[in-house]
């Protein structure tokens, strides 16, 4: 997405990349293997997701099943939980756990977490951030004397970073959320909380490698930017 310009911080940029594609294997993996071991409820994931918004008392909000893997998510917009086949129809611990921590979010949006509220309202101008921020950047690069270009595209690249750490605490409550409900609504037991907490802790790694990757890569352009300056 943006321009390569050799820098040392690239060292340590590479090994965050690794460690993010590291994340992404190790959360297809720990779901599948997980995706193996039935609950002891007996609830698919859209049982456990269903029950839960009732205990909590959001009636209102639907589940709908969507095609692919791992493509769960909770949209604020039309206030709809969207589970992956594989966890809206699968009585495993990796369905019950993904469908649970998507209800954490409906959740959050149900009581105004104040992280989350954040996080939509800086949606539309994260949009705009980072759309324009690869051209301003690579804009600096090019025309060395219009220096400001630089400096407006790490700007917008800031926001863009800035959004990618709001989501982290918003993501951890969820699974918070998911776990402590999931126990004392019954679907799942205290031996059974390791593999949960596993699958979990998992998919947040995922957000956490790439928050790094983006911070470093802000830091490598400020860096840049600064050395002009000197």
């Amino acid at each position: 997405m943006f321009p390569f310009v050799f820098h040392w911080m690239d060292f340590v940029i590479f090994g965050a990349f690794g460690l993010s594609i590291w994340a992404s294997f190790r959360v297809r993996g720990t779901f599948n293997k997980w995706a193996q071991v039935p609950n002891l409820s007996g609830l698919t994931g859209y049982e456990a997701a269903r029950r839960m918004l009732d205990a909590e008392g959001l009636h209102d909000v639907p589940i709908e099943p969507v095609r692919g893997a791992l493509t769960d998510h909770y949209d604020p917009i039309n206030r709809v939980v969207r589970l992956s086949e594989p966890v809206y129809y699968e009585k495993s611990i990796s369905a019950v756990s993904v469908a649970c921590h998507e209800i954490g979010h409906a959740i959050q949006h149900a009581e105004n977490y104040p992280m989350l509220v954040l996080r939509h309202r800086m949606f539309p101008t994260v949009n705009f951030a980072s759309g324009v921020a690869p051209f301003l950047i690579i804009g600096g690069f090019i025309f060395q004397q219009f220096s400001f270009l630089l400096t407006l595209g790490i700007i917008f690249f800031s926001v863009a970073v800035l959004f990618q750490l709001v989501t982290l605490p918003v993501e951890f409550n969820a699974s918070s959320r998911a776990r402590e409900l999931m126990i004392s609504n019954g679907f799942i037991n205290n031996e059974e909380e390791r593999g949960v907490a596993k699958v979990l802790n998992a998919a947040a790694l995922t957000y956490v490698a790439a928050a790094l990757v983006s911070v470093l890569e802000l830091i490598k352009y400020i860096l840049i930017a600064n050395s002009r300056n000197d």
